[in-house]
């Protein structure tokens, strides 16, 4: 009996810890509102800081999302204002600690969002980017929290990518792409950044996705990989393989 009160305290405070975070990091998003336009531009700008040297410039922004330059620098100009990035013209943008922490509640809600399409309403991988677009922009906290208590916690979304947590820290991982790989490696496929819908949908076709085992035949960064998958030999463009993150596993 007493064991069982102990553990119901405990679960209690780990509640209470958990919703604390929430309100911690929502209150940037009741505090600032932002259009369905600026929450992107912020997510754009930290995902190109983690995909390259971190820094961001107006044509990486116009290229990935589809916007001209001009148009790129008038609404830096605003998030600027809003002390959501730091930008001056032709030295790059990076985002504020306010502006990293909404991009963070940005992507957390895509990926929930990503992993209920998945596993209640049996979407596959390949057609939920673009729903959970739209999906991520709901502001209701309560909803998320519940969302997330619902999806059981999850750790990472359908395409293995880590989901930040309610207090806005992101996992890190000790993962390499599949391009760095070396002939004679075992590895097996842990995430896969793009979500190129026809990409996918290859994949799915060589029945690769998240945990599968593969044995390394040829690597190379320009040319492509040759990997072996239950007994199957697969090639892979080099565009493709440098998309799929791997780690290394005992022979």
């Amino acid at each position: 009996m007493l064991v069982n009160i102990c553990a119901d305290k405990k679960s209690r405070q780990q509640s209470l810890k958990r919703l604390s975070c929430v309100h911690k990091l929502n209150k940037y998003f009741y505090a600032v509102r932002l259009s369905f336009t600026e929450e992107n531009y912020i997510k754009a700008i930290y995902k190109l800081a983690h995909q390259g040297d971190g820094n961001v410039y107006t044509n990486d922004l116009s290229v990935a999302l589809q916007n001209r330059a001009a148009s790129v620098t008038d609404m830096l100009g605003k998030l600027s204002k809003k002390n959501l990035i730091e930008y001056k013209k032709y030295r790059g943008v990076s985002l504020t600690p306010k502006g990293k922490t909404i991009a963070l509640g940005v992507i957390r809600k895509h990926r929930l969002w990503e992993c209920f399409l998945v596993q209640k309403l049996n979407f596959s991988w390949d057609e939920i980017h673009e729903v959970a677009e739209q999906l991520e922009h709901i502001q209701s906290e309560r909803l998320i929290e519940r969302l997330e208590a619902f999806l059981d916690y999850p750790q990472h979304d359908p395409h293995g990518e880590p989901i930040p947590s309610a207090a806005g820290e992101m996992q890190s991982a000790a993962h390499v792409k599949l391009t760095e790989t070396a002939a004679g490696d075992k590895v097996k496929v842990r995430m896969v950044s793009e979500e190129n819908e026809q990409m996918l949908q290859q994949l799915d076709k060589h029945r690769i996705g998240i945990d599968t085992v593969l044995d390394v035949i040829f690597s190379s960064e320009d040319n492509g990989v040759v990997v072996k998958a239950a007994r199957r030999r697969i090639a892979l463009d080099g565009d493709t393989a440098r998309h799929i993150f791997v780690q290394r596993i005992e022979s």
